[in-house]
């Protein structure tokens, strides 16, 4: 019975950052990014992000199209419009229980479109929370910066009183 390893060795790779101790700028640099399509786990993919359309996926869109849509305004439309589809649907289920599923596929419509919107914000949100932890970060570092600042000159302080005592005596 042979031995075998849990996990493979670590590709040959390593050994070309033996020097980076020394000298940084030994190491290799990095690959480029990959651009446009590639290949992962045998299934195709792309760099380039574009959300599928509504008419695509088969769904009715609800809002205009175009690239000036007023989410906000959109929003809250659809809301109201989910509101009252419910209301009929309730009222549909106790007057005529057997018409039901016209609502049920109307409010499907409508939450799609409402997912489809809230997805289409993403893009926005990430580079908002990025700038945002940016922001935190410049500021927390201004801060370190200041408290650096201030502890010095406590020492700077400390030092002086020392040396004045020292040349005291």
């Amino acid at each position: 019975m042979a031995a075998t390893t849990t996990y493979p060795p670590p590709p040959p790779y390593y050994k070309l950052y033996k020097d980076y101790i020394q000298n940084p700028k030994s190491a290799p640099e990095p690959p480029p990014p990959v651009q446009g399509t590639y290949v992962c786990f045998g299934a195709p993919y792309t760099t380039d992000y574009v959300p599928p359309n509504l008419e695509e996926q088969g769904v009715r869109q609800l809002y205009p199209k175009g690239p000036n849509i007023d989410f906000k305004k959109e929003l809250k439309s659809l809301n109201r419009e989910l509101q009252l589809h419910f209301l009929e649907l309730a009222d549909i289920l106790v007057e005529r229980p057997s018409q039901f599923a016209r609502r049920v596929e109307d409010i499907s419509v409508i939450f799609t479109n409402l997912h489809h919107l809230l997805n289409s914000l993403r893009p926005h949100q990430a580079r908002a929370t990025l700038i945002h932890i940016l922001e935190l970060q410049i500021q927390r570092r201004k801060q370190a910066v200041e408290d650096i600042k201030r502890r010095r000159e406590e020492a700077q302080t400390l030092l002086k009183e020392a040396l004045g005592t020292l040349e005291g005596q």
